[in-house]
């Protein structure tokens, strides 16, 4: 589930970088929803009984759109920021192990993608620095 979050949210963010080029809107977009998310995913957790149901793909999303935000807009570029993602995402280094297993409840669902996110976008940041854009 977590790979289709990320490139469903590949579309949507091409749509705010066309209109709205450079990284500001597409962190607006992000910050809103995560706020969003936050309720949104306590609530059907709390519904359902589990944390970080398979099916709750906005925490996804947020960490996407968060690396993307910073790529060059091109294929490699964002090739690079979905891999970086789902790289920070699975192997989950700390301190993203450690948000995914201490932080409860929405905040936790939304706030290890979102850690995710900030260290493909600083990944990306570093190989941008060093090689340019690509």
């Amino acid at each position: 589930p977590g790979t289709w979050g990320s490139l469903a949210a590949l579309p949507f963010a091409w749509v705010i970088l066309s209109f709205f080029p450079g990284p500001y809107f597409l962190l607006a977009a992000s910050a809103v929803l995560l706020l969003v998310g936050v309720w949104a995913s306590a609530l059907h957790s709390k519904t359902l009984g589990t944390h970080d149901a398979g099916e709750i793909v906005v925490d996804e999303v947020v960490g996407q759109w968060t690396v993307l935000a910073v790529a060059p807009f091109s294929l490699l570029g964002w090739l690079v920021a979905f891999v970086l993602f789902r790289l920070f995402d699975v192997l989950k280094p700390w301190p993203i192990s450690w948000i995914d297993k201490r932080v409860s409840g929405g905040w936790g669902i939304m706030l290890d993608d979102v850690v995710a996110g900030l260290f493909g976008a600083l990944a990306i940041s570093l190989i941008v620095f060093l090689v340019g854009d690509f």
